[in-house]
Protein backbone atom coordinates (compact mmCIF):
# COMPACT_ATOMS: atom_id res chain seq x y z
CA UNK A 1 0.00 0.00 0.00
CA UNK A 2 1.21 3.35 -0.79
CA UNK A 3 1.08 6.77 0.65
CA UNK A 4 -2.48 7.06 -0.95
CA UNK A 5 -3.98 4.44 1.04
CA UNK A 6 -6.71 4.77 3.11
CA UNK A 7 -6.28 5.22 6.72
CA UNK A 8 -7.68 2.38 9.27
CA UNK A 9 -8.37 -1.62 9.64
CA UNK A 10 -7.74 -3.41 6.01
CA UNK A 11 -7.44 -6.87 4.99
CA UNK A 12 -9.58 -8.65 7.55
CA UNK A 13 -9.71 -12.45 7.33
CA UNK A 14 -9.34 -15.39 9.46
CA UNK A 15 -12.34 -14.71 11.65
CA UNK A 16 -14.26 -16.91 14.44
CA UNK A 17 -15.71 -16.36 17.28
CA UNK A 18 -12.93 -18.51 19.56
CA UNK A 19 -9.39 -17.90 20.01
CA UNK A 20 -7.90 -14.74 17.26
CA UNK A 21 -10.23 -13.47 15.58
CA UNK A 22 -8.68 -11.19 12.54
CA UNK A 23 -5.52 -10.19 11.13
CA UNK A 24 -5.42 -6.52 9.87
CA UNK A 25 -3.12 -3.91 8.22
CA UNK A 26 -3.28 -0.28 9.12
CA UNK A 27 -2.63 1.58 6.58
CA UNK A 28 0.26 4.14 7.31
CA UNK A 29 2.26 6.48 4.55
CA UNK A 30 4.84 3.89 4.26
CA UNK A 31 3.19 1.16 3.99
CA UNK A 32 1.23 -0.80 6.90
CA UNK A 33 1.22 -2.12 10.43
CA UNK A 34 0.35 -5.65 10.74
CA UNK A 35 -1.86 -6.97 13.91
CA UNK A 36 -3.27 -9.82 15.34
CA UNK A 37 -6.75 -9.35 17.14
CA UNK A 38 -8.39 -11.33 19.60
CA UNK A 39 -11.88 -10.65 21.12
CA UNK A 40 -14.68 -8.26 20.31
CA UNK A 41 -14.00 -4.77 19.93
CA UNK A 42 -17.08 -3.89 22.29
CA UNK A 43 -14.67 -5.02 25.12
CA UNK A 44 -11.85 -2.94 26.93
CA UNK A 45 -8.89 -2.61 24.67
CA UNK A 46 -5.37 -4.31 25.58
CA UNK A 47 -2.42 -3.53 23.06
CA UNK A 48 0.43 -6.08 23.50
CA UNK A 49 3.76 -4.93 22.17
CA UNK A 50 6.90 -7.28 21.48
CA UNK A 51 10.05 -7.01 22.10
CA UNK A 52 13.39 -6.40 20.29
CA UNK A 53 13.51 -8.21 16.58
CA UNK A 54 10.58 -10.41 17.93
CA UNK A 55 6.61 -10.13 16.38
CA UNK A 56 3.37 -9.99 17.30
CA UNK A 57 3.41 -13.66 17.67
CA UNK A 58 5.32 -13.56 21.21
CA UNK A 59 1.82 -13.50 22.66
CA UNK A 60 0.09 -16.25 21.16
CA UNK A 61 0.33 -18.37 24.01
CA UNK A 62 -0.25 -15.99 26.88
CA UNK A 63 -3.46 -14.58 25.44
CA UNK A 64 -5.34 -17.60 25.24
CA UNK A 65 -5.36 -17.52 29.55
CA UNK A 66 -6.07 -14.27 29.95
CA UNK A 67 -9.38 -12.97 30.63
CA UNK A 68 -11.84 -13.14 27.89
CA UNK A 69 -13.64 -9.67 28.43
CA UNK A 70 -10.98 -7.86 26.73
CA UNK A 71 -10.12 -6.75 22.74
CA UNK A 72 -6.53 -7.82 22.51
CA UNK A 73 -4.34 -6.49 19.60
CA UNK A 74 -1.10 -7.64 19.53
CA UNK A 75 0.86 -5.35 16.51
CA UNK A 76 4.26 -5.98 14.81
CA UNK A 77 6.53 -2.94 15.45
CA UNK A 78 7.94 -0.99 11.95
CA UNK A 79 10.12 -3.13 10.36
CA UNK A 80 9.44 -6.20 12.09
CA UNK A 81 7.14 -9.46 11.31
CA UNK A 82 4.68 -8.62 9.01
CA UNK A 83 5.03 -4.89 9.37
CA UNK A 84 6.37 -2.49 6.30
CA UNK A 85 9.83 -1.40 6.82
CA UNK A 86 10.86 1.87 6.94
CA UNK A 87 12.15 3.49 3.71
CA UNK A 88 15.73 3.80 3.46
CA UNK A 89 17.29 6.84 4.51
CA UNK A 90 14.46 7.02 7.21
CA UNK A 91 16.03 5.31 10.59
CA UNK A 92 14.24 4.01 13.44
CA UNK A 93 14.06 5.73 16.80
CA UNK A 94 12.34 4.83 19.88
CA UNK A 95 9.99 7.47 18.72
CA UNK A 96 8.97 5.74 15.80
CA UNK A 97 7.43 2.96 17.41
CA UNK A 98 6.05 5.28 19.97
CA UNK A 99 4.20 6.83 16.91
CA UNK A 100 3.40 3.45 16.04
CA UNK A 101 1.49 2.72 18.70
CA UNK A 102 -0.77 6.01 18.75
CA UNK A 103 -1.25 5.37 15.23
CA UNK A 104 -2.89 2.00 16.03
CA UNK A 105 -4.61 3.69 18.78
CA UNK A 106 -5.88 6.19 16.06
CA UNK A 107 -6.89 3.62 13.77
CA UNK A 108 -8.97 1.43 16.25
CA UNK A 109 -10.66 4.88 17.58
CA UNK A 110 -9.17 4.59 21.16
CA UNK A 111 -9.20 7.48 23.95
CA UNK A 112 -8.06 4.70 26.53
CA UNK A 113 -6.40 1.39 26.24
CA UNK A 114 -4.11 -0.57 28.36
CA UNK A 115 -0.58 -1.73 27.09
CA UNK A 116 0.52 -5.25 27.36
CA UNK A 117 4.42 -5.41 26.43
CA UNK A 118 7.66 -7.45 26.85
CA UNK A 119 10.51 -6.11 27.30
CA UNK A 120 11.71 -3.42 24.84
CA UNK A 121 7.62 -3.43 24.40
CA UNK A 122 6.88 -2.49 27.71
CA UNK A 123 10.38 -0.56 29.10
CA UNK A 124 13.32 1.01 27.30
CA UNK A 125 16.86 1.06 28.43
CA UNK A 126 18.31 3.84 30.42
CA UNK A 127 22.13 4.63 30.29
CA UNK A 128 23.85 7.43 31.90
CA UNK A 129 24.29 10.48 30.02
CA UNK A 130 27.73 10.90 28.56
CA UNK A 131 27.17 7.02 26.96
CA UNK A 132 24.42 8.39 24.72
CA UNK A 133 26.78 10.03 22.64
CA UNK A 134 28.63 7.10 21.96
CA UNK A 135 25.45 4.75 20.67
CA UNK A 136 24.00 7.70 18.83
CA UNK A 137 27.01 7.59 16.45
CA UNK A 138 27.09 3.60 16.38
CA UNK A 139 23.17 4.15 15.48
CA UNK A 140 24.19 6.13 12.32
CA UNK A 141 27.18 4.28 11.69
CA UNK A 142 25.32 0.98 10.82
CA UNK A 143 21.89 2.53 9.40
CA UNK A 144 24.76 4.11 6.74
CA UNK A 145 26.33 0.84 6.77
CA UNK A 146 23.59 -1.32 5.77
CA UNK A 147 22.01 1.07 3.51
CA UNK A 148 25.31 1.04 1.72
CA UNK A 149 25.91 -2.82 1.79
CA UNK A 150 22.72 -3.16 -0.94
CA UNK A 151 23.29 -7.05 -0.02
CA UNK A 152 19.91 -9.09 -1.23
CA UNK A 153 18.71 -11.02 1.92
CA UNK A 154 20.15 -14.49 3.01
CA UNK A 155 18.58 -17.83 2.25
CA UNK A 156 18.75 -19.74 4.60
CA UNK A 157 16.48 -23.07 5.27
CA UNK A 158 13.94 -23.43 8.37
CA UNK A 159 16.18 -25.37 10.38
CA UNK A 160 19.34 -23.13 9.71
CA UNK A 161 17.18 -19.91 10.81
CA UNK A 162 15.75 -21.41 13.80
CA UNK A 163 19.53 -22.78 15.12
CA UNK A 164 20.51 -19.46 14.19
CA UNK A 165 17.82 -17.69 16.63
CA UNK A 166 18.21 -20.10 19.86
CA UNK A 167 21.97 -19.83 19.65
CA UNK A 168 20.97 -16.07 19.77
CA UNK A 169 18.27 -16.45 22.07
CA UNK A 170 19.65 -19.06 25.15
CA UNK A 171 16.23 -18.44 26.65
CA UNK A 172 13.87 -19.22 23.85
CA UNK A 173 12.71 -22.40 23.67
CA UNK A 174 12.81 -24.47 20.35
CA UNK A 175 8.90 -24.23 20.20
CA UNK A 176 8.44 -20.47 20.98
CA UNK A 177 11.54 -20.28 18.19
CA UNK A 178 8.85 -21.91 15.79
CA UNK A 179 6.74 -19.63 16.58
CA UNK A 180 8.38 -16.46 16.07
CA UNK A 181 9.91 -17.66 13.06
CA UNK A 182 6.54 -18.27 11.68
CA UNK A 183 5.93 -14.75 11.50
CA UNK A 184 9.31 -13.86 11.42
CA UNK A 185 9.89 -15.61 7.68
CA UNK A 186 9.22 -15.66 4.02
CA UNK A 187 9.64 -17.65 1.55
CA UNK A 188 11.05 -17.74 -1.46
CA UNK A 189 12.57 -19.90 -4.20
CA UNK A 190 15.41 -21.62 -2.27
CA UNK A 191 14.28 -21.36 1.19
CA UNK A 192 13.33 -18.95 3.79
CA UNK A 193 14.66 -15.39 4.26
CA UNK A 194 14.10 -13.62 7.65
CA UNK A 195 11.23 -10.47 6.89
CA UNK A 196 12.56 -7.90 9.68
CA UNK A 197 14.86 -5.21 8.73
CA UNK A 198 18.34 -5.30 8.76
CA UNK A 199 18.70 -1.61 10.12
CA UNK A 200 17.05 -3.56 13.85
CA UNK A 201 19.95 -5.56 14.39
CA UNK A 202 21.66 -3.78 16.49
CA UNK A 203 20.07 -2.20 20.27
CA UNK A 204 21.29 1.22 19.37
CA UNK A 205 18.75 1.22 16.37
CA UNK A 206 15.80 1.22 18.60
CA UNK A 207 16.26 2.01 21.88
CA UNK A 208 16.46 5.80 23.42
CA UNK A 209 18.94 5.23 26.34
CA UNK A 210 17.72 8.22 28.15
CA UNK A 211 19.67 9.53 31.66
CA UNK A 212 18.14 8.95 34.93
CA UNK A 213 17.14 12.90 35.57
CA UNK A 214 15.38 12.01 32.07
CA UNK A 215 13.63 8.71 33.18
CA UNK A 216 12.85 10.36 36.64
CA UNK A 217 10.77 13.35 34.71
CA UNK A 218 8.88 10.45 32.84
CA UNK A 219 7.78 8.71 34.79
CA UNK A 220 6.64 11.49 37.46
CA UNK A 221 3.87 12.39 34.61
CA UNK A 222 2.76 9.24 34.57
CA UNK A 223 -0.71 8.77 35.09
CA UNK A 224 -1.28 4.64 34.50
CA UNK A 225 -1.60 2.13 36.90
CA UNK A 226 1.57 0.09 36.07
CA UNK A 227 2.73 -3.98 36.41
CA UNK A 228 6.21 -4.86 36.24
CA UNK A 229 6.82 -8.29 35.84
CA UNK A 230 10.34 -9.32 36.25
CA UNK A 231 11.83 -13.49 35.47
CA UNK A 232 14.47 -13.86 37.67
CA UNK A 233 16.37 -15.91 35.07
CA UNK A 234 15.53 -12.91 33.11
CA UNK A 235 17.98 -10.31 31.25
CA UNK A 236 18.98 -7.09 32.79
CA UNK A 237 21.12 -4.88 30.42
CA UNK A 238 19.57 -4.40 26.91
CA UNK A 239 22.95 -5.38 25.29
CA UNK A 240 23.44 -8.23 27.36
CA UNK A 241 26.91 -6.97 28.24
CA UNK A 242 26.78 -5.85 31.18
CA UNK A 243 24.43 -8.21 32.69
CA UNK A 244 25.26 -9.27 35.66
CA UNK A 245 24.67 -5.71 36.94
CA UNK A 246 21.40 -5.33 38.11
CA UNK A 247 21.52 -1.61 39.49
CA UNK A 248 19.97 0.57 36.69
CA UNK A 249 16.69 -2.28 36.85
CA UNK A 250 16.81 -1.64 41.04
CA UNK A 251 16.86 1.89 39.81
CA UNK A 252 14.17 2.14 37.97
CA UNK A 253 11.70 -0.26 40.36
CA UNK A 254 12.85 2.01 43.96
CA UNK A 255 11.58 5.50 41.60
CA UNK A 256 8.55 3.73 40.54
CA UNK A 257 7.64 2.72 43.90
CA UNK A 258 8.69 6.23 45.44
CA UNK A 259 6.48 7.89 42.61
CA UNK A 260 3.63 6.02 42.26
CA UNK A 261 3.19 4.94 45.22
CA UNK A 262 -0.11 2.15 44.69
CA UNK A 263 -0.40 2.84 41.15
CA UNK A 264 3.12 0.45 41.05
CA UNK A 265 3.06 -3.82 41.49
CA UNK A 266 6.32 -5.36 40.73
CA UNK A 267 6.37 -9.26 41.18
CA UNK A 268 9.30 -11.75 40.27
CA UNK A 269 8.49 -15.06 38.60
CA UNK A 270 10.76 -18.11 38.69
CA UNK A 271 11.68 -18.27 34.44
CA UNK A 272 13.84 -16.36 31.75
CA UNK A 273 13.52 -13.83 29.31
CA UNK A 274 10.79 -15.47 27.51
CA UNK A 275 9.06 -16.59 30.16
CA UNK A 276 5.92 -15.29 28.46
CA UNK A 277 6.00 -17.70 25.69
CA UNK A 278 7.90 -20.37 27.70
CA UNK A 279 5.42 -20.70 30.50
CA UNK A 280 3.10 -17.90 29.60
CA UNK A 281 0.72 -19.77 32.11
CA UNK A 282 3.30 -18.27 35.07
CA UNK A 283 2.65 -14.95 34.51
CA UNK A 284 -0.86 -15.12 33.33
CA UNK A 285 -2.58 -15.17 36.55
CA UNK A 286 -0.74 -11.81 37.54
CA UNK A 287 -1.56 -9.99 34.27
CA UNK A 288 -5.16 -11.23 34.43
CA UNK A 289 -5.91 -9.77 38.32
CA UNK A 290 -4.39 -6.47 37.02
CA UNK A 291 -6.64 -6.34 34.09
CA UNK A 292 -9.43 -6.79 36.05
CA UNK A 293 -8.83 -4.73 39.21
CA UNK A 294 -8.42 -1.60 36.77
CA UNK A 295 -11.01 0.88 36.67
CA UNK A 296 -12.62 0.46 32.98
CA UNK A 297 -12.96 4.22 33.03
CA UNK A 298 -9.36 5.52 33.40
CA UNK A 299 -6.08 5.06 31.77
CA UNK A 300 -3.94 2.05 32.37
CA UNK A 301 -0.66 0.83 31.68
Amino acid sequence: MGENAPRGPLDQSGKGEAGLLSELKLAVPWGHIAVKVWGSQKNPPVLCLHGWLDNANSFDRLIPLLPQGFHYVAMDFGGHGLSSHHHPGFPYYNQSFVSDVRRVATAFKWTRFSILGHSFGGTVGSMETENILTYKRRNIEHMLKVEASQKSPRVSSHEELLQGLLSKNIHLSRECGELLLQRGTMKVDTGLVLNRDPRLSLPENVFDFTSKEMFLQFISSLQANVLLIKATQGYFDVRRENDNKKQPLLFMVDALRVILKERFQYVEVPGSHYVHMNEPHLVAGFISSFLQSQPRTSSRL
